[in-house]
């Protein structure tokens, strides 16, 4: 097996084709890492993600510099790994409406999954951090990389 670096082209590729990622935040010298949904904008070379209030997005208002891991594998010789460093934006009412709605509609488009859970969490709880918290991550930088199998190799 050989890794070898993937262009921007491709990472972008896999942006669009995988949905579910790992968010990493830090603050204090404390890394934090979740997984989360997102959908992948080329055009404004954003991605859009939800959330309600807790440990991340208190972490990411406080230290808005994040990145996003995704991975697409088919074996543990056969995988692809992009790495999105960016900034949090929080897309809050009203400066962003237009903007958060396009965000919902982006991520409507894979499912609705959130919906469910949000619901069922503020049946749980009364509380004010049940919100909704949409935001993007503005991307600086993308990088990716890849095994391939050498010839005469499994695994």
């Amino acid at each position: 097996m050989r890794i070898i670096p993937i262009g921007e082209a491709e990472c972008k590729e896999l942006l669009k084709r995988v949905t579910v990622g790992r968010l990493g935040s830090s603050l204090n010298n404390q890394p934090y890492v979740v997984p989360i949904c997102f959908s992948f904008i080329p055009e404004k070379n954003c991605l859009y993600l939800f959330s309600t209030v807790g440990q991340k997005i208190k972490w990411m208002r406080e230290n808005p510099k994040v990145c996003l891991e995704v991975d697409e594998i088919a074996s543990r010789a056969n995988w692809t790994s992009v790495v999105v460093n960016g900034t949090y934006i929080e897309l809050r009412e009203p400066k962003f409406s237009a903007e958060r709605q396009k965000a919902l509609q982006h991520l409507s488009e894979y499912s609705n999954w959130w919906r469910t859970p949000l619901a069922e969490r503020r049946e749980q709880v009364s509380d004010e951090e049940i919100e909704p918290v949409f935001f993007r991550i503005d991307v600086s930088s993308i990088s990716g990389l890849q095994a391939v199998m050498k010839d005469n190799q499994g695994c």
